[in-house]
């Protein structure tokens, strides 16, 4: 509290708010708006910049240091630039960063170089990562070349090449000096009419009716030292534009400036000046050992070009490293050597020094004390590529601090807490200009212009956000920095946060956990692995691919009897029977594909097991993380029906699939929404990001009430063609086909258990999800396993409910659609009823654009061809052993005789969003986004895994169970 004024401070009000709040949905920003931006790092100064450039008229950055070098994290960033990166978001605003300051000069010196970048392999798992990451350059358009040590050694003279088995190279990357890219932008700024203040601290955020007002601010402490002028400028004789008075007393000259909008762009500090806002923000300060070494005699100080190379300058390719963990850049004549292959060293908030140790040490607070253990190996491992630093003494060295989030990636977005708060935190030089333009145009439109899920920083769920956790896991995230990901490659840190009633019995199982949004989740149970030995269990070998083994796994529909007998096992007698209660060699097969050493990480063939157990007999999943929303009130069905393409104001027990759009048309979600009479739903939802925008959105009024009731409930997922007889036995209702049809919900008792049942399937199967609340979980997953052992019942992990849905053609959002997509191309028009009454969010949008030039298709490839990744691009036409061939190296021979094995002249189509082994369908299954022109069932196309471009076909969808008739019985 200032005491100046009748208003609250938004940090003094933090601990009496709610965790989410009925805040107004974040109007456009008025560009006559007075903005503060609070950092002016190369994240503060590149906003400032892309604001003027929209028009705002009173934008004020403030830092605590004096300007332009403030003392934070860009003060010393090495300012590398990798664009290549499995996500295509993080990748484009690379892209963006290094676009935007091509070309740009500060008093004649480039703010970017682009040297390139050259990324090498010394083991073949090594040069398998880098051929994946070739896959992501092509996919997003990065310049990019896989090359051999002959090519390494052009690039890089001096680098030992004996030991280096391939790089990939990527021409157009780039050095950024991010001093003078904050000068730049700061003073093209300026120039546009923002206000610059240095030396002086934010101390609160002033706040009135939940809105922002101002921000209390006084000048930092200065007492003059040997380590520091007695203007204030640190003794290196860096300039400083700081306008506060020098040499007042901490707390000295406080005041407030008005703002209608604040930004927090404070680097390092973000966690701290969060808590102004009333926000938990999850990062957490670690320092990285840097130095460079003393001049190297064999470095010819000049460019490729033949230009002098100033004592910060780069002439050759920045060098990483991943299996080392180190990365390497020219510096002039020197060497600078990064070390990531050391112990996390995580650095509490509030121990982090402020601009009053910067002015009477000189000492930057972003750079700490250099710890020579941590960086030996490092050293090391630089001088065994560079021979020539072998010997040489390290000329400056210390340990830069800057933040890591719990998942590695950048924070933007609005406060949910307090309207006219904005953050963009833990960005790196990397994507500062790019997340800049994006949170801009954000804040200014309304639409970021790209897919946000992975940026927006409510994506964290509050319940997770203790010290401890966010502590952990920006240390972990700090170690996997240069680590393989693998798929399905779990967290190791603060697990079992979140388990389900019935998660012992899971573990009694043999449960193979990986962890999302703090769930445990089963992959697959090890006590399955008897179905592989079952007399029933069937196995096939890979024939084809495509429409050709679409057609040869066409299932029929044979009736269920309501009672097994006969071949089929008689009750109670342990006898599961087959698919459809008829002889054992009806069973549905299934392929076990053939795997390489990528796909057998975090892969069972259980899993072929369990799925083949979910389309044959039945099985129960463990589906309590499914997000789950009460919304009750007497405006509920309208305030739904406002943000729901489809129409979800029906009669109770409805079970309605819709989306949710923004303003573009773009999906924001898609979820169910189960009518339960009385303007009262159940909401299933994707996750954080739904709770936070649908508590934005809530009436002012207060005649909708939002309740998440997640932890509170739980779910079992019963699917498969053994279903009915496993539940109606001990059943209070009508669970028939007419009793309880298809996408209907109804209110029954499961052994005693309170349960309401939702007649829906993920799989592709008969079945329910099945909810109750969570102090009868474990007695209702019990009575499900018991009244299922004559049936078979086993339960299924989620490595093969990936199979099932996608063989089924079910999307996922976030990882298949986004808001860059809208339904008609995502293949969800059907969830949009364009007419109804009242209209919804993006109806506007979608009449003038309803199509955005690309497919989300569905497509084919051999089963032992393996699982093709994210990102993985996709090519017009055929891959290997089809025609074509000048355009694909492809074949064994050339893959083993080059380090290549790339595509030489085409550009990509399109990109693959998620894959799987079909077990059923017998082809590798999944979905990918394409040209318009490439999405007709039938077309050719050829997918890039490791390398290699393979052959795919775009299929008719569903490519299993096209009739519904497994699903409808």
């Amino acid at each position: 509290m200032t005491g100046t004024a009748p208003r609250t401070t938004a940090s003094s009000a933090a601990t009496t708010l709610p965790d989410r709040v009925s805040a107004h949905h974040p109007e456009p920003v008025d560009p006559s708006s007075r903005i503060v931006v609070i950092g002016a790092g190369v994240v503060g100064a590149a906003l400032a910049d892309e604001l003027v450039m929209r028009g705002c008229t009173h934008v004020t950055v403030i830092d605590q240091g004096p300007l332009p070098v403030t003392g934070g994290s860009s003060s010393h960033a090495p300012g590398f630039v990798f664009q290549v990166n499995g996500s295509r978001v993080m990748c484009g605003l690379a892209q963006r960063t290094l676009d935007k300051l091509d070309g740009l000069e500060v008093d004649g010196r480039r703010v970017l170089d682009r040297t390139g970048g050259l990324e090498v392999a010394t083991t073949d798992g090594q040069l398998a990562e880098l051929r994946r990451r070739y896959g992501y350059a092509r996919a997003w358009g990065v310049p990019a070349e896989l090359i051999d040590p002959s090519r390494v050694a052009q690039l890089w003279p001096g680098v030992d090449t004996s030991q280096i088995i391939g790089a990939l190279h990527t021409p157009t990357d780039g050095v950024v000096f991010s001093k003078r890219a904050v000068e730049y932008q700061l003073a093209r700024a300026e120039e546009g009419g923002a206000v610059a203040i240095g030396l002086t601290r934010v101390v609160d955020v002033e706040a009135e009716d939940g809105r922002v007002t101002g921000v209390v601010v006084e000048d930092a402490a200065v007492t003059p030292s040997d380590g520091a002028s007695a203007d204030g400028t640190p003794s290196d004789g860096t300039p400083s534009d700081g306008t506060s008075s020098v040499g007042a007393s901490a707390g000295g000259s406080r005041r407030t400036i008005p703002a209608d909008v604040v930004v927090a762009t404070g680097g390092i500090w973000g966690h701290l000046l969060g808590k102004l806002g009333g926000l938990r923000l999850p990062m957490h300060p670690m320092e990285h050992g840097y130095a460079w070494t003393a001049p190297v005699s064999d470095l010819p100080g000049t460019a490729p070009d033949g230009t002098t190379l100033a004592d910060d300058q780069a002439g050759r390719p920045m060098i990483r490293h991943q299996g080392a963990g180190l990365y390497i850049r020219e510096f002039g004549d020197r060497i600078g050597i990064g070390a990531y292959e050391h112990r996390p060293i995580p650095i509490a908030p509030e121990d982090l020094t402020d601009t009053a140790h910067l002015l009477e040490s000189g000492q930057e607070p972003a750079k700490r004390a250099f710890t020579h253990e941590d960086f030996e190996f490092c050293r090391a491992e630089a001088a065994r590529l560079l021979p020539a630093i072998a010997d040489l003494p390290l000329e400056d060295a210390f340990n830069g601090v800057f933040s890591f989030t719990p998942d590695g990636g950048p924070m933007l977005g609005p406060s949910p807490r307090l309207d006219g708060f904005w953050a963009a935190q833990a960005i790196w030089v990397t994507a500062s200009a790019g997340c800049a333009e994006v949170l801009a145009d954000w804040m200014i439109t309304g639409d970021p212009g790209v897919a946000t899920q992975e940026l927006d920083f409510a994506r964290f769920d509050p319940a997770l956000l203790s010290d401890q956790w966010i502590r952990e896991r920006a240390a972990e995230a700090y170690d996997e920095v240069y680590d393989v990901t693998f798929p399905h490659q779990g967290t190791a840190v603060t697990r079992g946060l979140k388990t389900s009633p019935f998660h012992t019995r899971i573990q009694e199982a043999g449960g193979c956990f990986d962890e999302a949004n703090g769930w445990e989740r089963a992959l697959w149970h090890g006590q399955n692995a008897k179905l592989l030995n079952d007399p029933q269990f069937r196995t096939r070998p890979v024939k084809a691919f495509g429409a050709a083994a679409a057609a040869a796994t066409a299932l029929t529909d044979p009736a269920v009897p309501g009672a097994v007998g006969g071949a089929a096992g008689e009750a109670g007698t342990g006898d599961p029977g087959g698919a459809a209660g008829g002889d054992a060699d009806e069973s549905v097969p299934v392929v076990v594909p053939r795997r390489d050493a990528w796909d057998q990480v975090n892969w069972s063939p259980i899993a072929a097991a369990e799925a083949w157990a979910t389309r044959n007999r039945v099985a129960a999943y463990d589906m309590t993380s499914l997000t789950r929303y009460r919304v009750r009130g007497a405006g509920a069905t309208e305030w739904l029906e406002r943000l729901n393409t489809n129409k979800v104001g029906k009669l109770p027990g409805a079970v309605t699939y819709s989306l949710m759009l923004d303003e573009t048309g773009g999906i924001l979600s898609d979820i169910t929404v189960t009518s339960l009479g009385g303007e009262e739903y159940m909401i299933g939802a994707n996750g954080p990001l739904d709770l936070d925008r649908l508590s934005r959105l809530l009436p002012a009024s207060g005649t909708v009430v939002l309740d998440d009731i997640t932890t509170s409930t739980c779910c079992v997922g019963l699917w498969g063609p053994r279903g009915r007889d496993v539940l109606a036995p001990i059943t209070e209702g009508d669970i028939s086909h007419e009793g309880l049809r298809y996408f209907r919900a109804a209110r029954i008792r499961v052994a005693g258990v309170p349960v309401l049942a939702l007649r829906v399937s993920y799989v592709g199967e008969l079945g329910w999800e099945l909810y109750t609340e969570a102090a009868h979980g474990l007695r209702l997953w019990d009575a499900i396993m018991e009244a299922g052992a004559p049936y078979g019942i086993v339960p299924g992990g989620r490595a093969a409910f990936s199979s099932l849905r996608l063989e089924k053609g079910y999307r996922a959002w976030g990882s298949d659609m986004t808001r860059e997509d809208t339904p008609d191309d995502a293949g969800l028009g059907f969830a949009v009823r364009m007419q109804k009454d009242g209209g919804f969010v993006g109806r506007e949008a979608l009449e003038e654009q309803p199509s955005r030039g690309r497919r989300l298709v569905a497509f084919g490839m051999r089963m032992d061809a393996g699982r093709p990744e994210a990102g993985s691009p996709v090519f017009a036409g055929t891959g290997s052993g089809a025609v074509g061939t000048e355009a694909f190296v492809s074949t064994e021979a050339s893959a083993a005789e080059s380090p290549t094995g790339q595509a030489l002249d085409a550009d990509a189509v399109g990109w693959v969003t998620s894959a799987d082994f079909g077990y059923v369908t017998g082809q590798v299954i999944g979905l990918a986004w394409v040209a318009a022109e490439y999405a007709e069932p039938g077309s050719r196309l050829g997918i890039m895994r490791f390398g290699r471009v393979l052959d795919a076909e775009v299929l008719a969808e569903p490519v299993y169970d096209a009739g519904m008739s497994r699903i409808r019985r």
